[in-house]
């Protein structure tokens, strides 16, 4: 085409003219083509990308789901294991407590569970020397299955040294 023209360039002006105005038409008639085959195709193009769109947001969404699940199972096993230390803390901070308590009462003289049993069964034994040696039953009275009410603390009175 750009022959033609340089070649028409050397003739008439209204030859030039008409090439001019051809290859005008000729490019507009393109253009409406193409604008129509894109109307025609448009709709396709459009129905396919919308198709593809829908499968791609499907398989994001299945992707999102096996990630939220991921993190799901994640945090309930941090969870788990921040409550089993907290447990493990708190029994070792009673533990503590109890070892404390336990010191303090018997730096004052408290007897423990383990000293009244004992006493217990020092009292059985020499109950049962008593009745060998005796030969009578003693009249021992059991020990009372709740502990005794507390009873209010009467003023000691100071004693008096025994003179020897």
């Amino acid at each position: 085409m750009v022959k033609k023209l340089k070649t028409l360039a050397k003739s008439d002006d209204e030859q030039l003219a008409e090439v001019v105005r051809t290859s005008a038409q000729q490019i507009w008639q393109a253009g409406l083509g193409a604008f129509a085959k894109a109307q025609e195709e448009g709709g396709k193009v459009f129905a396919k990308l919308v198709k593809e769109g829908s499968a791609l947001q499907e398989r994001t969404q299945q992707m999102a789901n096996g990630k939220v699940s991921d993190v799901t199972g994640t945090v309930v096993k941090i969870a788990d294991n921040v409550s089993k230390q907290a447990a493990g803390s708190w029994d070792k901070l009673e533990q503590v407590f109890e070892d404390r308590v336990s010191r303090s009462l018997k730096s004052l003289g408290v007897p423990t569970q383990e000293d009244i049993q004992t006493l217990t069964r020092r009292i059985e034994e020499l109950s049962k020397a008593i009745e060998s040696l005796s030969g009578k039953k003693p009249v021992a009275k059991k020990a009372a299955a709740k502990p005794a009410a507390k009873k209010t603390a009467k003023k000691a009175t100071p004693r008096k040294p025994a003179a020897n």
